[in-house]
């Protein structure tokens, strides 16, 4: 099939500028008519020309409304930008760790390797006509793009004229594996249509004990539940947890992927998997079944994770902490140690102190995968996390939801290997208080004001980077409004400089120190796509044995009395309550 490279006339639209998750916008933004493919066009054009000519490109995301649409105009323009072969999970589905891990494991039959991909996602966010949409660029080594090459794709948008697309080329069947060839004015053009599970199945078998883990699932003493909130994570659930390691299909919730996310909100918290929550026992109903043992949850494009015991919630930053502590007898993949560890800086400071009670390498980072990417390709970390319910290894390079659960499942086989017999298993609770008790507890919450009129945001933190100028001041308002809360005895805006690279990243959140180890940040967020999102984080160290066992909201109340009096939060918001509190 012989197609023909048409050069469109273009005009640039105000405002595409990628972020760290790439550009995330409304559908009705990226229907317009040459949208998608000014940014398509902006991003090729940003490349070097050995990345696009003769390139291998893997095309896919996690299949929300829109998607098929964009799969096929990404497919057009890059035969006109005469790239040699395009890759697409079947039915345009691949969850964004798949895709890292298929751009640095995949070979294909000629022995051709990936060097990018356009991931269509907007992540965590709703789908659907009325919903967003979004795509983000991958380099070769699986990350995310860097800072330097977003900022020319954004000032490529911004001058773009035209853009190539071989219109007239016959729309590819994606939900068929196989391929698909096509010659053009720069030789023979390929789409290959491939299972979206099998090369990331391969790389999970390579990492974890799966036998160890089946024999877990198998107990009847072991029950377990897995909540894909209609996302990407459905179209590998049943290969791995039902297929590979003997789940019960019943034990899956919510896993055939669907273009609106089932008309949900596919973000894996307390607030938004309410069936998972429900089951679990945490939800508001009492339904006299006895939850599960385990459950977990992914978000749209099955990066992020929430982990949850019977009964009990284990926050991100605890997790990615008992991973790293757990790793090297757990996981065969470290069982010849690990080369460091690192957290946003947001994230608590859990993983601090398993790093420095293990002696290993430790990195506060800004919020951003990107930044562990490089720690990463520079050999200084194997684990990281986020409080934003993501967790992931040097395996690939993007966070990794259903490599969490695995984790997860793994520590909880290793410490039950010899007592599936016995009267009772070791729990996820148990895991957690056990922790706590050998390293302290991080009491930790997350307060999220989503969908904020922008001004009012930027107007609160502009006044709180003032208040940081006076201590004095800031302590007579926290004395003022809570006697029994320690005093502040710094206060700043976090600075990163990257021991890799030495880029320096600056304003990346404002931080209040509090002498006995508490802390208060606030972040502007980019993940939504439109308002602005206010991220609150309130943290205390509890050490005393006799006092980590409180309840988490109750034990942080004074400190968050303080953060909304200190923030003025309702004055500049209007909000007398966040969209969602973790």
């Amino acid at each position: 099939m012989v197609f023909e490279v048409m050069k469109v006339p273009t005009t640039p639209f105000d405002g595409q500028k990628p972020g760290t998750s790439g550009l995330r916008k409304k559908v009705k933004v990226f229907v317009q008519p040459h949208y998608l493919q000014n940014f398509v066009q902006a991003t090729f054009n940003a490349l070097t020309p050995e990345k696009v000519k003769g390139a291998t490109l893997v095309v896919s995301g996690d299949g929300r409304y829109f998607s098929k649409d964009a799969v096929q105009i990404i497919i057009k323009m890059s035969a006109a930008n005469g790239v040699r072969r395009v890759w697409v999970g079947q039915n345009g589905l691949l969850s964004t760790p798949a895709v890292s891990a298929l751009i640095r494991e995949r070979v294909g039959a000629d022995g051709s390797k990936a060097t990018g991909a356009f991931i269509l996602t907007a992540s965590h966010n709703p789908g659907g006509p009325n919903e967003d949409f979004g795509i983000k660029y991958n380099m070769e080594n699986g990350g995310p793009a860097p800072e330097a090459l977003t900022d020319k794709i954004f000032e490529n948008t911004k001058t773009i004229k035209e853009y190539l697309i071989a219109d007239e080329l016959q729309e590819v069947d994606i939900s068929t594996i196989g391929v698909t060839n096509f010659s053009g004015p720069d030789g023979p053009f390929d789409v290959e249509v491939f299972n979206s599970a099998s090369d990331y199945v391969k790389l999970m078998k390579s990492i974890f004990d799966f036998e160890l883990i089946r024999k877990l699932l198998l107990s009847p003493k072991f029950t377990f539940c897995y909540d894909a909130l209609h996302g990407v994570a459905g179209a590998y659930a049943n290969r791995i947890f039902v297929e590979e390691l003997g789940a019960q299909q019943s034990s899956l919730l919510n896993c055939t992927p669907k273009e609106d996310f089932g008309g949900g909100h596919p973000d894996p918290n307390l607030t938004y998997a309410k069936e998972l929550v429900e089951r679990m026992g945490l939800g508001k109903s009492n339904s006299g079944v006895e939850p599960p043992e385990f459950g977990a949850a992914a978000d749209g494009d099955a990066d992020r994770n929430m982990i949850l015991g019977k009964r009990f919630f284990v926050t991100p930053s605890d997790s990615v902490a008992i991973i790293a502590a757990n790793a090297v007898g757990a996981i065969p993949y470290f069982s010849s140690g690990l080369k460091g560890v690192a957290r946003s800086m947001p994230t608590s400071a859990a993983l601090d102190v398993v790093a420095k009670s293990l002696n290993l390498k430790f990195f506060e980072v800004p919020t951003g995968w990107k930044f562990f990417g490089n720690l990463m390709d520079a050999g200084q970390c194997s684990i990281c996390g986020e409080e934003s319910f993501g967790t992931g290894s040097d395996h690939i390079r993007e966070k990794d939801g259903i490599w969490a659960v695995l984790a997860w499942l793994s520590i909880l086989a290793y410490k039950n290997k010899d007592n599936l017999n016995g009267d009772k298993l070791v729990t996820v609770e148990d895991i957690v208080r056990q922790h706590w008790a050998t390293y302290g507890r991080h009491y930790y919450t997350r307060y999220d004001y989503e969908n904020v009129d922008a001004g009012g945001a930027k107007d609160l933190m502009a006044n709180m980077v003032k208040r940081m100028s006076s201590l004095d001041e800031v302590n007579t308002i926290v004395k003022g409004a809570r006697s029994d809360v320690s005093k502040v005895v710094n206060a700043d805006e976090f600075e990163y400089k990257d021991p890799v690279d030495g880029s320096v990243s600056k304003h990346q959140g404002i931080r209040f120190l509090f002498e006995d180890g508490s802390r208060l940040v606030f972040r502007l967020s980019g993940t939504g796509s439109e308002g602005a999102t206010i991220r609150l984080y309130i943290e205390q160290y509890e050490k005393d044995p006799s006092k980590i066992g409180r309840d988490s909201q109750e034990a942080l109340a004074p400190l968050v009395e303080v953060a909304l009096k200190l923030s003025k939060m309702q004055e500049f918001t209007g909000r007398s309550a966040p969209t969602v509190i973790t």
